[in-house]
């Protein structure tokens, strides 16, 4: 079967999930399975024709990464700042508002670290994907750790936003988020016109996002091509070693947190919350699940009060799936690269991870957009990001569930300091 057969009937098949989508409304999550398949199976059959695969199908995915970067900055400029005014009612609500917040912080930090540890201790027994080829953004030289501190704030207000310095555009959005917050009603006008400006970028996002499954087919396919069956392998690895650091953070943080600070037994607490962790895992979605998540937590003994305050705004910011995701990823994705992280490039990934998790609200492929905010803040290629984009759904499951744990996990705690 020649190459332009192939492709002709792949691109076939595209088009009919695009029809079946408009027909039966194809999520999604079922285009980018679809287009991971089929550039599985176009791949394994392109293994003699690398080359072509690289030259010709290639760049249509390049043009994908293009308008993905194209749509990181101002994302993560306005929705940080949105987040922050968002969260202009926790400093009214005084004491409880400030530990749930330091609480979220503090677990999202260890999650991110969880997982960059624990993926860098496996890096030499995992199989990869050889990801070699792919163009490297720049780094700057190797600094002092109080010169990596100083260059994350920024001298020009413009430069961060042109050259996509991600740690300068998050210092930016914090900033002006602060200052939002701090004016209230006298900066209304531009809390209006970042919540209208936020509404353009989604729509915009959205547009991106519907190429995500040709992104996805015209990424993999010359990947799968240059390295055969064993990439299978590949993703059951990462697959595992993902749900490995979510069991360890729910054991090692939830468990001890929950019987250190509120004097619950961990079996206690993990049995009160399966129904809302099982609704969780097939749901795909905190927010959802936020009924079903109230009605546990009041189940352990959480006055009404606490869960209504604590719980939505923890499946508004509170992401510890997420940041467990990053880390992994970004060490998975350095590696394939041939890419030996330094410090520097640690604490930028632990960083923008924990903005991007705590300060972000859900968005359309939020996912998707956030790694590759994280993987360019440190000089990964985010052309991996489509590579693993195929998998995000059956990792997003085990994500979920860890958010809405860590939720309740904060309510029981904040329950037990308020008798107190």
């Amino acid at each position: 079967m020649s190459v332009k057969v192939i492709l002709r009937r792949s691109l076939s098949i595209l088009e009919t999930a695009r029809t079946m989508k408009a027909k039966l409304k194809l999520s999604l999550t079922w285009q980018i399975l679809i287009a991971l398949v089929l550039g599985f199976l176009v791949g394994m059959l392109m293994q003699g024709n690398v080359e072509f695969a690289k030259e010709y199908i290639y760049p249509i995915g390049t043009i994908f990464l293009r308008l993905l970067k194209f749509v990181v900055v101002p994302l993560v400029l306005v929705s940080i700042i949105l987040g922050l005014i968002s969260m202009k009612d926790v400093s009214t609500l005084g004491r409880l508002g400030l530990r749930a917040l330091l609480y979220f912080v503090l677990t999202t930090v260890f999650a991110v670290t969880l997982g960059l540890v624990v993926s860098t201790l496996l890096k030499g027994i995992l199989p990869v994907i050889d990801m070699s080829g792919m163009e490297k953004p720049q780094l700057a030289e190797t600094q002092s750790f109080v010169q990596q501190i100083v260059n994350m704030f920024p001298e020009n207000a413009v430069r961060p936003l042109e050259q996509g310095d991600m740690m300068q555009v998050i210092v930016i959005a914090l900033l002006f988020g602060f200052a939002i917050v701090k004016l209230g009603d006298k900066a209304k006008i531009v809390s209006d016109f970042c919540v209208s400006f936020n509404e353009v970028v989604m729509v915009v996002l959205g547009f991106v996002m519907r190429l995500t499954p040709y992104g996805v087919f015209c990424l993999l396919c010359p990947v799968v091509a240059e390295n055969g069956a064993k990439i299978f392998g590949t993703y059951a690895a990462l697959i595992g070693m993902a749900f490995f650091c979510f069991f360890l953070h729910a054991i090692i943080v939830y468990a001890n947190c929950v019987w250190a600070m509120a004097k619950m037994r961990p079996g206690k607490f993990f049995k009160g919350m399966f129904p809302a962790m099982l609704f969780a895992f097939s749901s795909d979605s905190s927010l959802a699940t936020l009924p079903v998540t109230i009605r546990c937590a009041e189940g352990l003994g959480v006055r009404k009060s606490i869960t209504n305050f604590v719980l939505p705004l923890g499946a508004t910011i509170n992401m510890d799936g997420v940041a467990i995701y990053l880390g992994v990823t970004s060490v998975f994705v350095a590696n394939c690269c041939g890419i030996d992280l330094s410090m520097q490039q640690y604490m930028a990934i632990v960083f923008a991870s924990t903005i991007a998790s705590v300060g972000t609200p859900g968005i359309p492929g939020g996912s998707l957009a956030l790694m590759a905010m994280v993987f360019a803040s440190a000089g990964i290629p985010i052309e991996g990001v489509a590579v693993v984009a195929g998998i995000d759904r059956l990792i997003d499951m085990g994500r979920t569930t860890m958010s809405i744990t860590g939720d309740a996990s904060c309510a029981v705690i904040m329950e037990h300091f308020e008798n107190e």
